[in-house]
């Protein structure tokens, strides 16, 4: 596959390390099930609906019971979650849940250690790629993820750039399905 380029591409420059990309769900849920921490950091674009009328949270929501892993709340994503009968781990701005991942000694969203996976999904671009370049230079002790449909250059993992929805709904539900394979 050719390189891949960031939607965000103003000023972009990720030195020497950027992003696997990750573009098998097989792959993906792999890196989710070897996290012996990992958290789901849920943003705003993910109260949208799919063109079938899907809800994009839902997704968050099956990916978050699928692998057992603790949600963290963005912007105005808790009440959306709450209307769904999904009662978030935390709720934090975006900003405060980067500057609590950086730190070493954090204990992390449930008190039992820092997280070593973080998951972000539905972060705007500019956003997720200021916060993701901020734990990139600043947090060694963590791996990033990204599930947007988008390509991020200053996570661990990335998704490639998915130019129809669908294909990317697709990935989301194979990830899904991998994901409730167990080991």
């Amino acid at each position: 596959m050719s390189a891949v380029l960031p939607r965000h591409r103003v000023n972009v420059l990720t030195g020497t390390k950027s992003a696997r990309l990750v573009e098998e769900a097989a792959e993906c849920a792999g890196q989710i099930k070897k996290a012996k921490r990992p958290l789901l950091v849920i943003g705003p674009l993910l109260l949208g609906s799919t063109p079938e009328g899907k809800l994009l949270m839902e997704y968050a929501v099956d990916l978050s019971r699928a692998a057992d892993i603790p949600v963290c709340a963005t912007a105005q994503t808790r009440g959306k979650l709450v209307e769904m009968g999904v009662q978030p781990d935390c709720v934090y701005d975006a900003i405060e849940i980067v500057n609590a991942l950086k730190d070493p000694e954090w204990k992390g969203v449930k008190k039992e250690g820092n997280h070593d996976l973080v998951l972000f999904f539905g972060i705007r671009s500019d956003l997720g790629s200021q916060g993701l370049s901020t734990l990139k230079h600043f947090a060694p002790h963590l791996k990033t993820m990204t599930l947007c449909k988008h390509y991020f250059p200053h996570a661990s993992y990335s998704l490639p750039n998915f130019k129809k929805d669908a294909k990317w709904q697709e990935f989301l539900e194979g990830l899904i399905d991998e994901l409730k394979k167990g080991e």
